[in-house]
């Protein structure tokens, strides 16, 4: 079968024939249909992200396809079942063996590609603005990076749970991409001064942040009393130095939030929320913005698009027709 490899870091990961894994005790075999990747792929080719498999290994953390094949003690999942799973690695291959603890079940209707878009990006923005930040109506929530993966999903989740929501990108394309996605007022980072626009609009009660450097900085200058920032990810390449006397003074609160760590200490926290977003997408109220749709033989080409910032929402690579 076809597989994403990295087996060598100076080289870098290419397509490799590898045989089909076979399913072990607990474990389920999925023929894969999509699979979305994510910035936290960039840095595992880098040995850089924190839960980077030993080499060698296939790239790809999230994925949705079809069971065909399920190892002793597997319940709840039958071949034929479609499913999404978010298996942290062996994602960009025709077939990938994982736990049957990270599956899920796909709603009736939900296609592959929306599925290999939605756990990580939603599930990331409903914990952090619900479960950590109990985000409240009326609040003023400023999304930095809005235009991203899981940027739009926050700018989304954020004005459902009835929010005032400030979307931060650079460009009038990202930035009309965040205003389809429910914003209420716009921040092009390339141009406009994050700390002077907040304040202008009162300042924020809850920032979430996928970037960091000096974007965090600018935000945390802008936050109101009892503010709560939310540390996604830092896609700018820079970890913000947090100045705890100003956090004091103002009575902040800075929260980090890694969604795939709730699998190892609270999983029944991720599968709710997961429960929660899916009946959401079944209703109509939350749909996946997918800017590219690629074929495997163009994962480099999709990476690429991440790493240069030059997608709105995910990239998916399609493995089927």
């Amino acid at each position: 079968m076809r597989a994403f490899h990295l087996s060598d870091r100076t080289t870098g990961p290419g397509l490799v024939d590898i045989a089909v894994p076979e399913p072990a005790e607990g474990q389920i075999r999925v023929k894969i249909e999509a699979c979305g990747l994510n910035f936290a792929d960039l840095l595992m080719i880098e040995g850089r992200y924190q839960d980077t498999p030993p080499l060698p290994f296939t790239l790809g953390l999230e994925i949705a396809g079809t069971v065909d094949a399920a190892g002793s003690g597997v319940t709840g999942f039958a071949p034929g079942d479609r499913v999404a799973v978010f298996g942290g690695r062996d994602g960009l291959a025709d077939y990938g063996v994982f736990d049957a603890s990270r599956a899920v079940l796909l709603p009736e209707g939900m296609d592959a590609v929306d599925a290999a878009a939605f756990q990580i990006a939603y599930g990331t923005s409903h914990l952090a603005l619900d479960h950590r930040a109990r985000l409240l109506p009326g609040e003023t929530l400023l999304v930095l990076g809005a235009a991203g993966g899981v940027g739009l999903t926050a700018v989304e989740i954020g004005k459902l749970m009835g929010a005032r929501v400030v979307a931060c990108a650079r460009g009038a394309d990202k930035l009309e991409a965040a205003r389809d996605a429910g914003a209420d007022h716009l921040i092009d980072a390339s141009t406009q001064d994050i700390r002077d626009e907040m304040k202008a609009l009162g300042g924020a009660d809850v920032v979430y942040d996928p970037v960091g450097g000096d974007q965090f900085d600018a935000a945390f200058r802008a936050c109101r009393p009892e503010a709560r920032l939310l540390t996604i990810g830092f896609a700018s390449g820079t970890v913000p130095q947090i100045k705890a006397n100003h956090m004091l003074v103002k009575n902040l609160t800075v929260m980090g939030l890694y969604w795939g760590g709730y699998l190892g200490f609270r999983p029944e926290i991720l599968t709710g929320s997961l429960a929660t977003l899916f009946r959401w997408h079944s209703e109509g109220r939350i749909r996946p913005h997918v800017s590219h749709v690629l074929p495997l033989d163009r994962v480099e080409e999709g990476l690429a698009l991440l790493r240069d910032r030059k997608s709105t929402g995910k990239v998916v690579i399609r493995l089927t027709d």
